[in-house]
């Protein structure tokens, strides 16, 4: 088993990436929020206990979070390579990650942490749109469906504007980022697997991750 980290605030292209790469690196790509937001739409207690800390754009308590990743690993092909995107978020998450991972001889390889300007940040989220049927992702900046509100990937007309992608919501994200996570990029930073990404082009984040990963 291998995990690798993307870390960075809301916007700065963490799934993108991911999704991006996942395939050319052999990595099983781990959203935690749209893990999170399954378990809401199957309305299981642990999704009910997350969506109103996710409506409001604050953070799920530690154990809710945890809970899910560790029932992934457990669950999962010990051999198998995980790109977590949005988590671990504080430092206990980090702690209780690394403790999961040990059962299974591994730790966390690299924590890149993809930095954007937060002009940059509002545009993108604030333009996003999902498509509530499969989950595509769209940007009414760049990345809009062939036709208006039907999705590309699945052909349903279920294009819309999640709540949480307001400014208003991405402005208290923002701020929670930041207080929370100062210290988490600290501790990847001392254990000397935090990777530095200006992430505003696309193309060079993802060659850089490449470069770090892919064989000599």
């Amino acid at each position: 088993m291998e995990a690798i980290i993307l870390l960075g605030p809301p916007g700065s292209g963490k799934g993108t990436v991911a999704e991006d790469l996942k395939d050319a690196l052999h990595f099983e790509h781990i959203s935690t929020g749209d893990m999170l937001r399954n378990a809401i739409r199957l309305e299981k207690p642990v999704g009910l206990e997350a969506k109103s800390y996710m409506e409001k754009g604050e953070l799920v308590p530690d154990e809710v979070i945890v809970k899910l990743v560790e029932d992934l690993l457990q669950s999962g092909d010990p051999s198998t390579r995980y790109m977590f995107d949005g988590f671990p978020r504080t430092v206990r998450q980090a702690e209780m990650l690394d403790q999961a991972l040990l059962p299974f001889g591994s730790n966390v390889r690299y924590a890149f942490l993809l930095e954007v300007d937060r002009a940059i940040l509002v545009r993108r989220i604030c333009g996003r749109r999902v498509c509530r049927n499969c989950g595509a992702v769209y940007n009414v900046h760049n990345r809009m469906p062939k036709v208006e509100g039907v999705c590309d990937q699945c052909g349903e007309k279920a294009i819309y504007q999640r709540p949480d992608d307001s400014e208003e919501t991405l402005n208290n994200r923002l701020e929670v980022y930041n207080a929370q996570t100062a210290s988490l990029i600290d501790y990847y930073q001392e254990k000397g697997t935090l990777v530095r990404i200006d992430a505003e082009d696309r193309e060079a984040t993802e060659q850089t991750i490449l470069d770090h990963l892919s064989p000599a």
